[in-house]
């Protein structure tokens, strides 16, 4: 052989091949040459590049996001409040002496009475009389006793304070100056004067009022003045729908006057400056995907959702795993009686109703107000209890094909223990199907998350999860107005179910050794 030739064998064994070479691919490892068919999957690729971008998107993402995952935001906004109401009296009331002195029965055998215009009635076995001490006026007594038992007037007496229970006593004399238009009168050694808009007053200071018009403040800490009272009532029979008052201090304040017709009473309406919840607000550079109905930042909230999906999509698969690689690797390599019965509890698991129980466990543990925490941790262990039998008879089936061939008959004749040939020979050459299994439940137990949060039955708030962020949208108006509350999580849920797939498929091809290298 000449010296050019054997320069050039030299060189020919010097040449580095490409992993695509066809004579690399034949000194390539098991392992490697997975890896290089995974990888020829474009489709795969794809969704294992999506599984990384959501992976960043949900940890580090979280991680580096300026606010807080429950962190709530407020905005100063101008909103109508009911302030007071008005109550315009077009019946009689009643006020009793004591409870029971006067009941319903008798109340209508009077009106009876009142209508007849006979000054006695009887009620059960009880005889009445009453007397009309002015207009729309009506004093009541038991027949033949001095002293009255109750009365009934358009008109009702409150204190100046609008808190004080007057005395029965104290509200019949008032009733009855003001009906005969009296300027004053005198109860035991108190002496009192009567204005002509129904003001009573004790010591010059204001003590009651009479009048049809029951003025009740919404908060038990607003008092109305005399003057807010008389102008607001001469504005309500004026007919108007807005009033504007003045206080001694020269403030002003605008309120407007609605009128409910069922009850019969006028609603007083005001605008007030508050800092409420910055709720629904629409996507801005402080939160480029808006703020959920909490005041919250929707972008912050899916990073953390997340988080807390693929969180238990991993745990509940490792726990299905775990159970089925033990109960199946029991049963494939035992076999008889064994094998019978860990299939039989496998079929009575296929037939147990696993959505009914879902919810009912969740409705459960809303009655019992668990943490929303530790309710995290009964979902993750209840998916994955129930999630099981499908990997153990994957596993059985593999390990009764397994464990005929000569490697383990070999492992049996130099003395292994049985607990060490499942869990040492056995199931390491079930873990390649095993991965393309896990990997396409993922997806499953995501959506199974996603839907129970959705339902309201699994993360509770302030956790956030795809699916309670998407609950949202059991209001229409949301799901028609605000569009970037689900959509979102609606899109990161579909991409992240995909991918798994996606590299679970390309798994699948990747450890079939039919495939075309």
């Amino acid at each position: 052989m000449s010296e050019t030739e054997k320069k050039a064998e030299q060189n020919q064994q010097k040449t580095t091949y490409s992993l695509n070479d066809d004579r690399r691919v034949k000194t390539l490892s098991p392992g490697a040459m997975v890896t290089k068919r995974f990888f020829r999957n474009r489709i795969a690729v794809l969704g294992m590049f999506i599984l990384i971008a959501m992976f960043l998107f949900s940890f580090v993402g979280g991680a580096i996001s300026p606010y807080g995952e429950s962190e709530l935001f407020y905005r100063t906004d101008k909103q109508t409040q009911k302030y007071a109401g008005v109550k315009v009296n077009t019946e009689l009331r009643y006020q009793q002496i004591e409870k029971n002195a006067f009941p319903a029965l008798a109340q209508a055998q009077f009106v009876l009475a009142k209508g007849k215009g006979t000054p006695d009635f009887a009620a059960g076995n009880v005889q009445y009389s009453y007397e009309e001490a002015g207009k729309d006026f009506y004093v009541i007594y038991k027949k033949g006793a001095s002293e009255p038992i109750a009365f009934a007037s358009l008109a009702t007496v409150t204190s100046a304070s609008g808190n004080e229970a007057l005395p029965f006593d104290t509200q019949l004399a008032i009733l009855k100056a003001v009906t005969n238009q009296e300027t004053s009168f005198t109860l035991g050694s108190d002496t009192y004067t009567v204005d002509e808009d129904g003001t009573v007053s004790k010591d010059g200071q204001p003590y009651a009022y009479a009048s049809r018009y029951v003025i009740n403040a919404i908060m038990s800490d607003v008092t109305f003045s005399k003057q807010f009272k008389e102008e607001l009532i001469a504005e309500i029979e004026a007919g108007k729908k807005e009033f504007t008052f003045k206080d001694a201090d020269g403030t002003e304040a605008n309120y407007t006057l609605e009128y409910d017709a069922p009850s019969k009473a006028y609603n007083i309406m005001q605008v007030k400056e508050q800092r409420v919840y910055d709720t629904y607000s629409s996507p801005s550079k402080a939160h480029p995907l808006g703020t959920d109905k909490n005041g919250m930042d929707m972008l912050t909230r899916l990073m953390y959702g997340g988080r807390v999906s693929l969180y238990i999509g991993f745990i509940v698969v490792i726990i299905e795993t775990v159970i089925g690689m033990i109960m199946g690797g029991i049963s494939g390599y035992f076999g008889g009686w064994v094998d019978m019965l860990i299939m039989r509890i496998v079929d009575i698991f296929y037939c147990i109703p696993s959505i009914p129980i879902y919810i009912i466990i969740g409705a459960a543990m809303d009655a019992l107000h668990v943490d929303p925490q530790i309710r995290m941790i009964y979902l993750m262990m209840i998916l994955g209890f129930f999630g099981w039998p499908s990997i153990t008879r994957l596993v059985r089936g593999q390990i009764l094909t397994l464990r005929e061939q000569e490697f383990m008959t070999a492992a049996e004749a130099t003395g292994i223990k049985p607990i060490n040939r499942i869990f040492r020979h056995l199931l390491p050459n079930v873990i390649p199907q095993l991965i393309v299994t896990c990997t396409m439940s993922l997806g499953g137990v995501i959506l199974t998350e996603a839907t129970l949060s959705f339902l309201g039955l699994g993360v509770k708030f302030p956790f956030a999860s795809w699916g309670n962020i998407i609950n949202d949208v059991n209001n229409t108006y949301v799901l028609s107005n605000y569009l970037f509350i689900w959509i979102p999580a609606g899109i990161c849920l579909l991409l992240t179910v995909l991918a798994f797939n996606l590299v679970g498929d390309g798994l699948r091809d990747a450890f079939d050794p039919k495939m075309k290298r």
